[in-house]
């Protein structure tokens, strides 16, 4: 019995326990869901709903910690991230992003359970509600499966282990694994039952609406390799949103850069579990930069910035992304990122100048107009390279990268030995090596024995 808890959600196992009583028992002052304002409450809890990961920012290569004060200063679990350990968590220990993305889906699976029965409430506001729970269960199990489970390849993804697949509230069901393949129908299900149910836009980004679906079925579409229908959801995607920064306009003053809520970028609002604070950035990506990007400007800075961080002899820049206004990482679906999934899919289609047209209409937003020079690719495989490159400029310090470079294993040009060195020791990363898998914490396989650890 022990076993069947599931500790698999969260580090709260007390409120797990008040989440059973809160659900089943009208106790004296506390109030069961019910309502339809009951569930509309819940889901308006970003506290649970917003959080995304953030081990990833660690693992990317767009990562690059030789400081010895940051090195010392990271932790153990952090120290076994960066380094792609066999094993990051010990006995007694949680998995902060694990338990986020897991505490979402019990959250959503409880009013996915109840909210259609719910009272007072009209059938329009119910369904809504309805499809925004399957809309973050689906983007908690993308997050999930492509951290814990392997890349999604069609000939082995319907036997490659994926993660535990809940889809009601119940606290004692079994923990086995599900496929890759069918963790992604989930996904599939879940998202394309949600559209007719939303609005096209939101009136706030953290909420779900039609342009979110079309995002994330286009990032899903992606990971699948079926570069086609990722290409036409990017596609709708763009045709209800399109809005882009232009950094020129802060070049002087990134203070006045919007925050989440009202960025014309940002499609899904979702934010890293924690803020990494002095994240050096890698060389070779600084380099590839270029000091007139302004990107580079402003969102990274020398070691003066982060105080102690960083020892004196620092020479780098580190990511300040999460200095900027709110102190946070935004790493939730934008308009950047389906512009760029939408130049890849017209790269692999063989389409270089399309693709490269989008990729210039981006950049020319990240430069000012004197020192801007618009790209060019001789080929459709150099084209490919460009816009893998930009999204990496793009998205560095969010832990979009880490996910790309896992996914792009499977294109041979794309898969590459990584290499760090951390505390005076060597480690490597070989393309499609085992340690992409991000291990199952122990502590949860305790507590749930049919809970299957990765190959390590």
């Amino acid at each position: 019995m022990k076993k069947r808890y599931s500790m698999i959600w969260f580090v709260l196992a007390i409120a797990v326990a008040g989440c059973r009583k809160y659900v089943e028992i009208d106790q004296l002052s506390v109030r069961t869901l019910k309502y339809t304002s009951d569930f509309r409450y819940t889901m308006n809890n970003n506290n649970v709903l917003e959080g995304t990961f953030s081990y990833p920012i660690l693992s990317g290569d767009d990562t690059e910690i030789t400081d010895a004060t940051r090195q010392n200063n990271l932790g153990d679990i952090l120290s076994n991230v960066y380094t792609w350990a066999p094993k990051y968590t010990s006995e007694s220990q949680s998995d902060a992003d694990w338990d986020k993305q897991y505490k979402a889906i019990y959250t959503c699976n409880e009013v996915l359970q109840g909210v259609l029965e719910s009272k007072d409430g009209s059938e329009a506001e119910k369904q809504k509600i309805y499809a925004e729970a399957l809309v973050h269960r689906a983007y908690a199990y993308l997050i999930l499966v492509n951290m814990y489970g392997k890349q999604y390849n069609s000939t082995t993804a319907s036997t490659d282990l994926g993660v535990p697949l809940l889809t009601t509230p119940s606290l004692y069901t079994k923990l086995n694994r599900a496929s890759v393949a069918d963790v992604y129908d989930l996904i599939l299900k879940d998202l394309k039952a949600a559209i007719s149910r939303l609005p096209g836009l939101p009136e706030y980004n953290v909420r779900p609406a039609k342009v979110s679906v079309y995002a994330l079925l286009a990032k899903t579409y992606l990971n699948r390799r079926d570069f086609n229908n990722a290409s036409l959801y990017a596609d709708s995607t763009l045709a209800l949103q399109s809005g882009l920064l232009d950094l020129k306009t802060y070049e002087n003053n990134p203070g006045t850069i919007p925050v989440r809520l009202s960025n014309p970028e940002v499609i899904f609002s979702k934010i890293a579990n924690v803020v990494y604070t002095a994240i050096p950035v890698s060389n070779n990506l600084l380099t590839s930069m270029g000091s007139t990007d302004l990107r580079y400007k402003l969102f990274t800075d020398a070691r003066s910035r982060f105080g102690t961080q960083l020892s004196t002899a620092f020479t780098g820049r580190a990511s300040c992304r999460y200095l900027i206004n709110e102190f946070v990482i935004n790493n939730g679906p934008s308009v950047p990122e389906m512009m760029l999934i939408k130049a890849e899919c017209l790269a692999r289609a063989g389409r270089t100048a399309d693709a490269i047209t989008l990729v210039n209409n981006l950049r020319i937003k990240r430069f000012t107009t004197a020192n801007y020079v618009p790209l060019t690719a001789s080929s459709a495989g150099d084209a490919l390279r460009i816009v893998i490159e930009e999204k990496r400029k793009e998205f560095f310090g969010t832990g979009i990268r880490w996910f790309d470079q896992k996914r792009l294993n499977l294109d041979n040009d794309f898969a590459q030995v990584k290499t760090r060195n951390f505390k005076n020791l060597d480690y490597t990363l070989q393309p499609n090596s085992n340690l992409y898998l991000y291990p199952i914490g122990d502590k949860y396989i305790l507590l749930n024995p049919e809970l299957e650890q990765n190959p390590r």
